[in-house]
């Protein structure tokens, strides 16, 4: 009995051991990868919210008044996605979507940020967009077409 325990034993350590090392794993690809991108809240590690304040609200987002504002409009078959960049930071002007074809506006960010996004659906498909600010110019930094559950 005492070598059957003592399996069980070793075995259970190695669960533990496995699962503590994919979760270290996770944590660290996923750390390491947003600040490789360049994604997530301003400033790199304080949220902030849409008035321009982190959490703590100790320092307000300020844009550079003498970087140029450049505006674009990104078309698809979504529709119609207006965004700025004054810097490095963006903005979502405007979402329209093309109700000819049956696209809807689900949501779009119109506040300050690093990155913004915007959510077309079109009956069981979806679009999301998010656009960033390269040299200041608007760029479109991940075009994510999904098709979506059925809803009956």
């Amino acid at each position: 009995m005492e070598g059957g325990r003592r399996a069980w034993v070793l075995a259970l350590g190695w669960l533990v051991a496995a699962a503590l090392a994919v979760t270290i794993g996770v944590v660290a690809v996923t750390t390491v990868g947003a600040s490789l991108r360049d994604r997530g809240p301003l400033g790199g590690e304080v949220a902030v919210d849409g008035a321009g304040q982190d959490q703590q609200g100790s320092q307000p987002v300020e844009v550079d008044p003498g970087a140029e504002r450049i505006e674009r409009t990104i078309r698809d078959e979504f529709g119609e996605f207006d965004v700025a960049c004054q810097g490095l930071y963006a903005i979502g002007l405007d979402a329209r979507p093309d109700e000819a074809a049956g696209w809807r506006v689900v949501s779009y960010e119109d506040e300050l940020d690093d990155d913004i996004d915007a959510v077309f659906a079109n009956r069981g498909r979806s679009i999301e967009i998010e656009v960033y600010c390269n040299r200041g110019e608007p760029t479109v930094g991940d075009l994510e077409r999904n098709t979506l559950p059925d809803a009956g």
